[in-house]
């Protein structure tokens, strides 16, 4: 008999239930069948061909790759022997709370191969912190997989679901900053080793995630996630000015551990953690 054709598949864990993604690398010719839940992703490499509820489609590296629940396809690589691609699986429950629909079945996406950059990007972004967050990366992980959640599923809103169909509050350019605004980055402040999740931060502004992001951005140049890194970098800087090792300093600010602390502590200081410890430690012994 001949060997089968090579085919290698990961599956993703996330921090929601009824979401998983999956890094399929396959030479595979896949029948006719269907999920029970919606799909998107992107085609990492090579080019396929596959029956879908539109037609027969093609698609090539860079493209977007949608279904919907039920929705008849088949796969086989084009031009080549394999093809690559990585996949966002939402059971119908957990795509309808993720862009504030009152119901998965006023949901459809349009087209099952797309070409769109900016999701591709917000898509890529999306999985590689899931990769971070499944190998317990550090506490703020999950907030940073839930700001990317919210810009696939904004850019889905806004181009790849029937417009007939989306939700009732139109996502709109953000005009006059939420009152509420400051309460959130002051919870976030205080709670920096376990901080709220995107959802209660919404649910504190009376704001959608995609609203919260937004306002939140605008006052304060940074998303959620962004601004909770550069206050634990400064909370590490006042610790290791104050004595304080560095692997203890990394733990009590949240990091996964020493070498993450360094990595976010150059990045917002342009000097590392070590050299902060050397020339305070200097400053100590001269004064």
């Amino acid at each position: 008999m001949p060997a089968p054709p090579p085919h290698q598949c990961r599956v993703l864990a996330t921090p929601w239930d009824g979401v998983y993604g999956t890094h399929i690398d396959s030479a595979r010719h896949y029948r006719r069948h269907s999920h029970a839940v919606f799909g998107v992703g992107w085609l990492q490499q090579g080019a396929q061909t596959s029956a879908s509820g539109r037609g027969q489609v093609e698609a090539y590296a860079g493209d977007i790759l949608m279904c919907n629940p039920g929705e008849v396809h088949d796969g086989q690589p084009l031009g080549g022997p394999s093809r690559r691609w990585r996949m966002l699986y939402l059971e119908p429950a957990a795509m309808a709370a993720a862009i504030g629909a009152p119901d998965a079945a006023a949901i459809e996406l349009t087209r099952p191969v797309a070409q769109d950059a900016r999701l591709r990007l917000a898509l890529e972004q999306l999985l590689q912190r899931l990769q971070q967050w499944s190998g317990g990366r550090a506490s703020d992980s999950a907030l940073a997989c839930e700001e990317s959640l919210a810009r696939v599923c904004e850019r889905l809103t806004q181009r790849h679901i029937l417009a007939a169909q989306r939700p009732a509050k139109p996502i709109t350019a953000v005009t006059a900053i939420n009152p509420h605004i400051h309460q959130v980055r002051e919870r976030i402040a205080a709670e920096l080793l376990a901080p709220p999740t995107l959802a209660e931060m919404a649910r504190m502004a009376g704001l959608s995630r995609f609203q919260l992001l937004r306002h939140f951005e605008k006052a304060f140049g940074l998303t959620p996630h962004a601004w909770l890194l550069q206050q634990r970098a400064e909370r590490a800087r006042g610790l290791i000015r104050g004595g304080t090792g560095l692997a203890q300093a990394a733990a009590a600010c949240g990091f996964a551990d020493q070498s993450h602390m360094t990595r976010l502590f150059t990045r917002q200081f342009g000097f590392t953690p070590g050299a902060w410890q050397q020339a305070t430690a200097r400053t100590a012994d001269l004064q």
